[in-house]
């Protein structure tokens, strides 16, 4: 009898938070794959079950170079970070002593984060232009003699916006990884003949594994489902599957909308089920 009391007192404590799952998360997604299936016209939506939503989408040429750039951006965004944060944060956790001092660095890298994205974003704009600060230094330091074009509106300043906006995204899970190592097994391989590049490879990236791929998680998924960012900083000459949707959102094809996000959604799902194949990550949660 009090096994099953702490199992209905269990289940009455989880079920606040399984309601709001429901009807946040589950339901949504439910009605999205339902509309996925609708039918449209040029001045109606008319529910139905019929497959032409994804037809049309795995028919068409246009959705395979959409998926391939945004798997692009996703891949070189997510080296970049990861490049970016393991340094910043193996220098925060085992270069800086004080704690103090690791929080006030911590916290200053977290500055940039306290505005818009859409603002951090457009700020690059007036930096890449034509006659951006940038092109202006180098010419006037006589690198170059005309302007870079490719500065801007391209898929540099694309790369570029999605590595500042998402970079502490791949920072604060390695951080907070790299600090739960004891630091008596770096002495240990020290100790035992090892150098620092030995040290790192065979030590600390193998115990940093569940915070990479955390981070790896936030920022692919954050990427791949991207789509303002790719629109500023491409000036609209660019697309990716998150620009797909939003331009079938615009023109009221939301069951076209839908099977896109679908298929965007069972891809996302793909790749974390594959990162999670390479580390158990519950450790970390």
């Amino acid at each position: 009898m009090r096994i099953t009391n702490r199992h209905l007192i269990g289940w009455l404590g989880a079920s606040p938070l399984m309601l709001i799952l429901l009807a946040f998360l589950v339901a949504p997604i439910v009605m999205i794959v339902i509309v996925s299936f609708w039918g449209a016209t040029e001045f109606s939506i008319y529910p139905d079950f019929q497959f032409d939503n994804y037809a049309f989408l795995f028919g068409s040429p246009v959705t395979y170079k959409v998926f391939f750039a945004t798997f692009k951006y996703a891949v070189i965004t997510w080296a970049l970070t990861l490049a970016i944060g393991f340094t910043v944060a193996y220098f925060l956790a085992f270069h800086v002593r004080s704690q103090s001092v690791q929080i006030a660095l911590f916290l200053l890298c977290t500055i940039p984060f306290w505005t818009s994205n859409i603002i951090r974003m457009i700020s690059w704009i007036p930096f890449l232009g034509r006659n951006g600060i940038a092109n202006q230094t180098l010419i006037s330091w006589g690198v170059i003699d005309q302007p870079l074009e490719w500065l801007l509106y391209s898929d540099f300043s694309v790369i570029l916006a999605f590595v500042h906006l998402y970079t502490l995204f791949m920072v604060v899970p390695i951080f907070n990884t790299m600090m739960r190592i004891d630091k008596s097994l770096i002495e240990a391989a020290y100790d035992n003949g090892a150098t620092g590049l030995q040290t790192l490879w065979h030590v600390i990236i193998p115990l940093t594994k569940p915070g990479i791929m955390i981070g790896t998680i936030f920022v692919v998924t954050l990427v791949m489902g991207d789509f303002i960012t790719v629109r500023f900083m491409s000036g609209s000459q660019k697309a990716n599957v998150g620009r797909l949707i939003s331009n079938d959102i615009a023109l009221l094809q939301y069951p076209s909308a839908a099977a896109t996000a679908v298929v965007l959604l069972c891809t996302v799902l793909l790749v974390i089920a594959i990162l999670l194949r390479f580390v158990n990550i519950r450790k970390e949660l």
